[in-house]
């Protein structure tokens, strides 16, 4: 049972938002940052970050050359354009907000690694680069052949590299670790451990699992992968993302950010060490899932693309694993809606959060400010 001066001060606010992840906490800092005296409460069911916001392998980026080819035959080149638009300017509000030194914004650039069956992709570089100059003014993809000797890389399996000047690394720890400390600076109330049970619609209250309950003027759902429970008309499918990180690798070659097989595969280097994450599409089945888990299938899978594409003939320990759950749909465009008169939703990223995030929260602070 709460107190007097607990129901007085703890449990009522302008606005709660579910979720701490990137557009939880970006929302709440758009809001915050326009409207000062507002009282925003953000409810986290974990220590950290439940889904991918804290766990992802830390990429900047906005498609593949793969990616978007694969996405001009399933969506109009409008709907393709718009999405890396999206993408790219929700980099640019994130970089603006926290700095590239707190997130540890490093522009090495990203690559692509074709192998014989998509070699014939290379044909699309100079139609793609035309459709996306009006976002980056340049063209966005190039051929780099010469990398694959340089960077190590078996040149068996690796016939052709794509180099992207765009695209960039993080420190993913650095950027949820600051984005939480600016919303805390702009007066917003983070309580962990917070586990939501149900959303009252009509008393536009939020009762955790401890039947604990909190209520708002407008509530905002931003829990991703973990919304079907909130928005059960919307089709919400869960992506378990594994990723493992190696021990310090004594003269590693490559920098940067890599992709193969339309993103399914990505890889990077922090520091001296590599991060290696992806390979769900072995197993989508199972990997369809909320569930915070490595697997054997998955792991050897890396392993074994570690040893013999990216570092071949070289030495290397897996120090650590990990998972992340991202959120898919029958499209990419994530759902950006207003559920019933005051409770609003932003989820469904696609495995782009880190790019989407900052400007799907900024869209759904308009939103909630605007009705």
């Amino acid at each position: 049972m709460l107190s007097f001066w607990e129901r007085k001060s703890f449990t009522h606010y302008d606005i709660i938002i579910i979720g701490s992840g990137i557009v939880g906490l970006s929302t709440a800092a758009s809001i915050l940052e326009k409207y000062p005296n507002k009282k925003v409460l953000i409810l986290e069911r974990g220590v950290f970050p439940t889904g991918a916001s804290t766990k992802n392998a830390g990429f900047a980026c906005f498609g593949s050359l793969s990616e978007i080819v694969s996405d001009l035959k399933k969506s109009s080149e409008d709907e393709v354009i718009s999405l890396v638009e999206r993408r790219w300017k929700g980099l640019q509000i994130l970089r603006k907000r926290l700095g590239d030194e707190k997130i540890n914004y490093l522009n090495y650039g990203g690559y692509e690694l074709m192998f014989e069956e998509n070699l014939n992709l290379l044909n699309k570089i100079d139609e793609v680069n035309k459709l996306l100059k009006p976002i980056f003014q340049e063209n966005v993809y190039e051929v780099k052949d010469e990398k694959i000797t340089q960077f190590g890389f078996d040149r068996d399996k690796v016939k052709s590299i794509v180099f992207n000047q765009f695209e960039a690394q993080i420190d993913t720890g650095k950027m949820m670790s600051a984005l939480l400390k600016h919303v805390a600076s702009l007066g917003a109330t983070v309580i962990t451990g917070a586990d939501v049970k149900s959303i009252n619609n009509d008393s536009l209250e939020v009762i955790l699992a401890n039947d604990i309950k909190f209520s708002a003027n407008k509530i905002a759902i931003c829990t991703n992968a973990f919304s079907q429970q909130f928005l059960p008309d919307e089709f919400i499918e869960p992506g378990r993302g594994q990723v493992l990180v190696t021990k310090p690798i004594k003269n590693l070659k490559f920098k940067g950010v890599f992709h193969f097989d339309e993103g399914f595969y990505y890889f990077r280097n922090f520091e001296d060490r590599v991060v290696f994450g992806g390979g769900r599409n072995i197993d989508m089945q199972n990997e369809t899932t909320t569930e915070l888990l490595t697997t054997p299938l998955i792991m050897d899978n890396l392993k074994e693309k570690l040893n013999s594409i990216i570092l071949p003939n070289q030495e290397f320990e897996i120090e650590h694993s990990w998972s992340g759950i991202m959120a898919f749909g029958k499209t990419k465009k994530p759902i950006l809606k207003r559920v019933s008169e005051n409770i609003y939703a932003g989820v469904r990223l696609g495995g782009m959060g880190v790019a989407l995030g900052s400007l799907l929260g900024e869209e759904l602070s308009e939103m909630i400010n605007n009705d």
